[in-house]
């Protein structure tokens, strides 16, 4: 999508990847206070990069993302950064940004965005992927501090309380970027040659 927008470029890539990032730090910041991971926008953000960006520029803004945030700038919910976040109960999310946003840009790179139900397929695919990574850094902290727990435990703490919020955010992303598409080939029918 950036690139029928703006260009392909190295220059446009690097502008994007960072401005991504940042984007994803500054969505961190909306939080509704849950233990032992707390509810964000960031989540949002990931499903808009991934299924703007593509597979590689994506998957690059989120791993800046969590390289500014191990590094110590407070990119992390609640102004936050270090690597106790990344090897904390919210952890396995921020792997999980990574990995969502890659395989959304890379369903984003066939297409998945010019349509409301392909590109809301796409964010709950990514959705999905975050969630599992998610319950498993849980499941890591909690052996490693010697907490019993269950699957349906760990779903119950990890998925439950973020369903209906992720609903609403994948319709936010597919809105926008079904949207977006459309607005594109208005201005330039061409696009329409394009994946």
């Amino acid at each position: 999508m950036i690139d029928l927008i703006f260009g392909p470029g190295l220059a446009t890539s690097v502008v994007f990847i960072t401005a991504a990032a940042a984007a994803t730090a500054i969505a961190a910041q909306f939080v509704v206070p849950l233990d032992p991971v707390p509810i964000t926008a960031q989540t949002l953000a990931v499903m808009i990069v991934g299924l703007s960006l593509g597979a590689t520029r994506a998957a690059l803004a989120m791993l800046l993302y969590a390289l500014l945030g191990l590094s110590g700038m407070p990119v992390f919910s609640n102004a936050q950064g270090g690597s106790e976040v990344l090897l904390g109960t919210g952890g396995g999310y921020i792997v999980g940004y990574i990995c969502a946003a890659w395989v959304m840009g890379m369903l984003a790179e066939r297409g998945w965005y010019k349509t409301f139900p392909q590109a809301a397929a796409a964010a709950a695919m990514g959705t999905i992927l975050i969630y599992a990574l998610g319950m498993i850094g849980i499941a890591r902290v909690f052996s490693t501090t010697g907490r019993d727990f269950t699957v349906g435990a760990l779903f119950d703490i990890g998925v439950a309380p973020f369903i209906a919020g992720a609903i609403i955010k994948l319709t936010i992303a597919a809105a926008l970027l079904s949207l977006t598409w459309k607005a594109v080939l208005r201005r330039r029918p061409r696009a329409a040659e394009f994946v």
